[in-house]
């Protein structure tokens, strides 16, 4: 019994550490751009049937109440919460944020496909429109030098007054793309989601159709992290963790008793 309460000991802690380690990454990503915040999910482990209730006890008896023995906790996934956070007014013609479900397009160096919700774009020497981290928009557009008055509607259209005209031109348009299964994104770094078997092929169009979110020029989302509710979850896995050290302590005492008396 002391060994198997060490055990089920160990996965406490193991389970408080990752629920720490995802309430640090929320903390980190406060400033972040559109960032998510996760929520660390557990699951009992297997359970040790000593006796089964409703086994034949002796004769016509059987047991009312079963030996059911826990064999500890486990990581059962990570989830990402998808409320959107609030957006905030930059004034820059480049930031756009989604209002409402999607998320961006962008071409990788590579050529393959990821998706953000990270708005805070600009251009490069050639005049593409890119990401902070210099991934292109899928579909691409591109400025011309010179052109002033950039507009992005909320349907995602892009016009400017280029060299020349003295009304405004169509540049291209945003596209957003829905997924049928969001949480089933693949996070990766810079911002980036990827597309997986869980979430299914991206459906794109543009935005404000079909449920998609419409796009708001001259802001930005801010991170959806709730600094008081994270501070709290910290407690509660503090506190969780200080209680499965006392348990390894408290076997290591009844052991230590044991080999004492024997």
């Amino acid at each position: 019994m002391p060994l198997s309460a060490l055990h089920v000991a160990r996965t406490g802690l193991e389970a408080q550490d990752a629920r720490m380690r995802v309430i640090a990454h929320n903390l980190a990503n406060i400033g972040t751009t559109a960032f998510k915040r996760e929520r660390a999910s557990f699951a009992t482990l297997a359970y040790q049937d000593n006796r089964v209730a409703g086994q034949r006890a002796s004769g016509d008896a059987a047991y009312a109440i079963g030996i059911n023995f826990g064999s500890g906790v486990a990581l059962q996934g990570t989830s990402r919460i998808a409320v959107q956070g609030a957006l905030e007014g930059t004034g820059n013609a480049l930031d756009v944020a989604l209002d409402g479900d999607g998320f961006f397009q962008v071409t990788l160096a590579d050529g393959s496909a990821a998706f953000t919700r990270a708005g805070n774009l600009t251009l490069t020497a050639q005049g593409e429109v890119v990401t902070a981290h210099g991934h292109a928009l899928d579909p691409p557009i591109s400025v011309p030098a010179g052109a002033g008055s950039l507009t992005v509607a909320a349907d995602g259209t892009v016009t400017a007054v280029v060299p020349g005209s003295s009304e405004p031109q169509q540049l291209g348009q945003i596209l957003v793309a829905r997924f049928a299964n969001s949480a089933g994104l693949r996070a990766g770094g810079d911002n980036l989601l990827f597309e997986t078997a869980a979430s299914g092929p991206p459906d794109a169009g543009p935005p404000g159709s079909e449920g998609r979110g419409a796009v708001r020029q001259g802001m930005l989302e801010t991170s959806n992290v709730n600094v008081v509710e994270e501070m709290v979850a910290m407690i509660e896995a503090q506190r969780a963790y200080e209680i499965s050290t006392k348990m390894v302590r408290a076997v290591d005492d009844m052991l230590r008793n044991a080999n004492q008396a024997l």
